[in-house]
């Protein structure tokens, strides 16, 4: 429920900008807030008690007890003159007055009433103090809260014969200032409130169009040219999307440009290639003993060179058609492990003679699947390759195929395991881009990975590289079939003599997909 109302409010996720404006601004103006709410409340609290001790203090003031102690000097009680003071007190209706002889008893009260003797701490205070003054903010014996001023009072002698107190409850008063302080608190909340949503509504205007510029960026930088940045702002922020967008626009058009200058050039190259190859496995396999021995090898280099260069170029033209869209399948009911058994022995020979040993383990079943039969050749070959070209003699590559399952669906995987000078941590996450060789001294383009993992992804499956430098490395291929066997169909398949070498070589690299 919070996840959607964030996302309907357009609140961006509190991270890096945001967080840290949020705890600059918002942070600072909390605390000012805060220091606001405080210095308020103490400021109306202190208002408020001090009218209410002045109001107190004028009935305790040294006229009162001055009229007091005139009046015993002329023979006057203090309970005579107690009654007259109550009655000539202008705050009588909004404060309570007793007068208290020496031994602490309340000789009269204002209310009328009979009050009994109790704790008195301003009493107490008022018989020590120099100014013989004392005062209490708490709460009676009844419970009530009040304020009370209480001032000795002194015979002609000096001596002390009693005391006023005036009080006043502060219940009322309490309940206004609580009203207030919750008046103040509600209008910082609303005050808070305004400013955090403005801030987030200034923050959406600033940090969802870096956020946009930043996906966009990425997707450029992933090669997806076409995308674009809608300006919404005429400001410093809105010129950077126009900046972007005409970037995107130059790389658009310079890979284009670039896309149709390599398809144009591979179309002319691969003719005359054609050509030269063609008359060179002509003149080879035709020449008879007029040919002397360098000829015949210059003839063979021919060949094979030429071989080369059309391999490059068909690379090209892949590329060409992988950049524009138009790499398609021809799909059928292929027999995927038919296509890697045939392209393994084929490869074979070749890998002997370069001084490496293939071993491989391929079920003697079908594993059918819509496929292009011609493109998982290539894939299965350009695999191969690699793991030819970065090995040295003498090592082994490792084949093994099997029936898998993947989210509850039938796939199969198809690993292949060198035991070449592998591949760099730096390299490893870039090796599927075009144009990248992690091994600049081995021959090749840098577009064989990235054809290849185009076309396992046109086939809807997945391509997994793992590697590890000075020891090998390990690809593997998932691709999904129809119908898989059994596990007892595939329990009753007769298993290859080298299994358990092939599968110690696939273990070894295998760390990423377990």
């Amino acid at each position: 429920m919070k996840n959607k109302f964030s996302e309907k409010l357009h609140i961006p996720k509190v991270r890096g900008i945001t967080l840290r404006w949020l705890i600059n601004i918002l942070g600072v103006v909390a605390i000012f807030f805060i220091i606001v709410f405080f210095t308020s409340s103490f400021a109306i609290k202190n208002h408020y008690y001090s009218n209410v001790e002045s109001i107190l203090s004028s009935g305790t003031s040294t006229t009162a007890t001055d009229y007091f102690s005139s009046n015993l000097e002329a023979g006057i009680t203090l309970e005579q003159s107690a009654t007259d003071f109550i009655d000539s007190y202008s705050y009588k209706d909004k404060t309570t007055i007793w007068v208290i002889d020496s031994d602490g008893q309340i000789i009269l009260s204002s209310s009328g009433f009979a009050i009994e003797k109790q704790e008195m701490p301003d009493y107490n205070q008022s018989l020590v103090d120099s100014e013989n003054s004392g005062k209490f903010i708490g709460k009676l014996d009844s419970g009530e809260k009040v304020m009370a001023i209480c001032r000795a009072i002194k015979n002609p002698d000096g001596d002390i014969v009693g005391a006023v107190r005036v009080m006043s409850s502060l219940e009322q008063i309490d309940n206004q200032i609580h009203t207030m302080v919750f008046l103040i608190f509600a209008a910082l909340v609303i005050v808070f409130a305004i400013i955090v949503f403005s801030n987030l509504f200034f923050i959406r205007s600033i940090i969802f169009p870096i956020q946009e510029v930043t996906d966009t960026t990425k997707k450029i930088a992933q090669g997806d040219y076409s995308v674009r940045i809608e300006k919404k702002y005429n400001d410093e922020i809105g010129n950077l999307c126009d900046s972007i967008n005409s970037m995107a626009e130059e790389i658009s058009t310079t890979d284009k440009m670039k896309n149709d200058f390599i398809s144009t050039i591979s179309h002319e190259l691969r003719t005359p290639l054609t050509s030269i190859k063609g008359w060179g496995e002509t003149l080879t396999f035709g020449a008879n003993d007029s040919f002397d021995d360098v000829t015949r090898k210059g003839l063979e280099v021919i060949v094979k060179e030429a071989g080369r260069l059309e391999g490059f170029v068909e690379e090209l033209l892949d590329f060409s058609r992988l950049q524009s869209g138009r790499m398609n399948l021809k799909l059928a009911k292929t027999d995927v492990f038919a296509e890697l058994d045939e392209t393994v022995f084929t490869f074979c020979e070749r890998a002997m003679r370069e001084g490496i040993e293939v071993k491989y383990s391929i079920p003697d079943v079908p594993a059918v699947a819509d496929a292009d039969a011609n493109r998982l050749r290539q894939v299965f070959m350009n695999i191969l390759d690699n793991a030819l070209k970065y090995s040295r003699s003498p090592s082994k590559i490792f084949v093994k195929a099997q029936f898998i399952k993947l989210e509850g669906s039938d796939f199969i995987s198809i690993a292949i395991a060198d035991q070449g000078c592998g591949i760099s941590k730096e390299d490893l996450p870039h090796v599927k881009d075009k144009f990248y060789k992690a091994n600049v001294s081995v021959r090749g383009s840098g577009i064989g990975l990235a054809v290849t993992n185009e076309i396992i992804n046109l086939h809807k499956g997945k391509l997994e590289i793992d590697s590890e430098e000075g020891k090998g490395t390990l690809v593997v291929i998932y691709l999904p079939v129809e119908n898989a066997p059994s596990e007892n169909e595939l329990q009753g398949i007769a298993q290859s003599p080298d299994d358990a070498e092939i599968n110690k070589g696939i273990e070894m690299k295998g760390e990423m997909n377990e």
